[in-house]
């Protein structure tokens, strides 16, 4: 993407949020030079902080991390040398460091959230906003204390197909939303590699900390959690219960958290979500299937396309006999209409846009112009505690109820 077609996706992005009520920026406010600090420069931390350095304005003075080699890796990023540290209270401290990035691992999310929050600084956080229930109601109660503006990284409520679409389902396209189907299927391990001298294992669990359970919410969590928070979006609330399983089925390699999870959360007026993770077979790959009363929408990483329902078929009556393939059978025995649609549905028109950019634009606008924004902390809650719940729901594999979001 070169530099004339970012700059007319960014402004159309921070338009975009702007009917919506959920971001402002003026054309004065988006050459506001904003100064990054970026606590947590791994894979995800690295990929977030490149998308936001294509934000005008945006760059980066320093990083904090407990691993050394991610300052040269941060530093390639930012294409300059920036302030390092592996004490994040010195990167905190700083006082040219405007706003910050967090992108640690999942079980140190409330140590540098409350920390960073009580500083008053704007904060984007990578998801899920927290590990544990404690976890979750601390921060939540934290960023209700502070002033300044909290952003979880739900890239997807950004994704302009998913946008687009969201819109035409409460216009009540598809009828009422009953069901969601989620899938995340992938054919790997999930495994990062580790450098050969690492006789205590603490490099494995520093760079693999996904695949243990005193650090990771495995797979509902890692992954799920981008479905529960569209499930939320669309249902208008969070889950009451989740119930789930998972397993080691395949890559018995000392990981606690299990290569497959199959999770059910329930919520109000009987509708359900249904999540699938697999790490030994792609079939489906990211699908996302919400169900209504009138029709379907398929949504995967890239775009989204609308399915209708057929015209329900006359009741036959209680005695009335059909033929189907030659052979004569009651009417309540008919398959007729059970084939699946293989048309090519109504796909979703849109520009498309990088979900993270998208959701690192909407950030800057935010703190540029004060405005509150979408993913903000109270959608983060709703999403990771269904997460922090399932976390030990799926090794219990029983009915668990999940806590609502606090009054306050």
């Amino acid at each position: 993407m070169n530099r004339r077609t970012f700059l007319q996706t960014s402004a159309a992005t921070a338009a975009m949020f702007a009917r919506d009520g959920h971001a402002t920026m003026s054309a004065r406010s988006a050459n506001d030079r904003v100064q990054m600090g970026v606590i947590g420069p791994g894979s995800r931390g690295k990929e977030v902080l490149r998308q936001m350095l294509h934000v005008p304005g945006v760059e980066v003075v320093g990083v904090a991390d407990v691993y050394e080699p991610r300052f040269a890796q941060a530093d390639a990023v930012a294409e300059r040398t920036v302030f390092h540290t592996k004490d994040y209270r010195e990167l905190i401290a700083r006082p040219d460091v405007d706003a910050f990035l967090i992108a640690t691992p999942l079980s140190l999310h409330r140590e540098h959230l409350e920390a960073v929050l009580h500083t008053g600084k704007p904060v984007y956080s990578e998801k899920a906003m927290g590990f544990t229930v404690p976890d979750c109601q601390g921060i939540i109660a934290a960023a209700r204390r502070s002033r300044s503006i909290l952003q979880i990284g739900h890239q997807y409520r950004y994704a302009p197909w998913i946008v687009a679409s969201m819109e035409r389902i409460r216009k009540g396209e598809i009828g009422e939303p009953t069901h969601v189907y989620a899938y995340w299927h992938r054919n790997n391990d999930w495994r990062r590699p580790v450098p050969k001298d690492d006789p205590n294992g603490k490099l494995e669990h520093l760079i693999n900390w996904r695949l243990y359970r005193e650090t990771s919410g495995g797979l509902v969590t890692e992954l799920g959690v981008h479905h529960i928070d569209l499930a939320n979006w669309i249902f208008g609330g969070q889950p009451t219960h989740v119930l789930g399983t998972n397993s080691i089925v395949r890559y018995r390699d000392g990981r606690t958290v299990g290569d497959n999870t199959q999770c059910t959360f329930l919520y109000a007026g009987g509708k359900r979500m249904v999540f699938s993770s697999l790490t030994d077979n792609a079939k489906q790959g990211n699908e996302f299937w919400v169900y209504g009363t009138e029709g379907s929408v398929q949504f995967t990483i890239e775009d989204a396309v609308f399915y209708y329902e057929k015209k329900k078929p006359l009741p036959k009556e209680a005695n009335a006999t059909v033929v189907e393939h030659g052979v004569e059978t009651g009417a309540s025995y008919s398959t007729g209409n059970e084939m699946p649609y293989r048309g090519p549905g109504d796909k979703v028109q849109v520009t498309y846009i990088d979900p993270t950019l998208a959701c690192a634009s909407a950030f800057f606008a935010a703190v540029r112009g004060g405005a509150k924004p979408l993913a903000n902390a109270e959608v983060g809650y709703r999403a990771a505690i269904a997460c922090a719940v399932a976390h030990d729901a799926v090794f219990t594999e029983e009915k668990t109820p999940i806590p609502a979001l606090p009054v306050v």
